[in-house]
């Protein structure tokens, strides 16, 4: 049986924003939040293998829909992380698998 990692609630995320959490010794993670979904990726960005923050905890995010690189403006999809505009266009930020049950961010897909 797998053990689930709670990553974070549902509620401490902006809605239409972003989170970092601890990452599993690799790098942060940011989740991001639209209403009840959740997806979440590695905190870094594909075009320089860079955070896609300035400040800890801190990430720009248009209409809770895109996730904005604060380096060189690359705009990722919440959905999938695929880059849409910016310098590393047609890339895609790394997917960590989340769902979410009772208001709560679990890394994995399934139980």
């Amino acid at each position: 049986m797998m053990t689930a990692t709670v990553l974070c609630s549902l509620d401490d995320i902006p809605d239409g924003g972003g989170k970092q959490v601890a990452g599993d010794g690799e790098a942060a993670v940011v989740v991001l939040r639209r209403g009840e979904q959740a997806w979440a990726y590695r905190n870094v960005c594909p075009h320089f293998s860079i955070p896609l923050n300035y400040e800890p905890d801190t990430f720009w995010t248009y209409e809770g829909e895109h996730l904005m690189c604060a380096h060189h403006s690359a705009m990722f999809r919440f959905e999938d992380g695929v880059c849409v505009d910016g310098p590393c266009l047609g890339a895609a930020l790394t997917r960590v698998p989340v769902r979410v049950e009772d208001r709560q961010v679990i890394e994995g897909d399934t139980v």
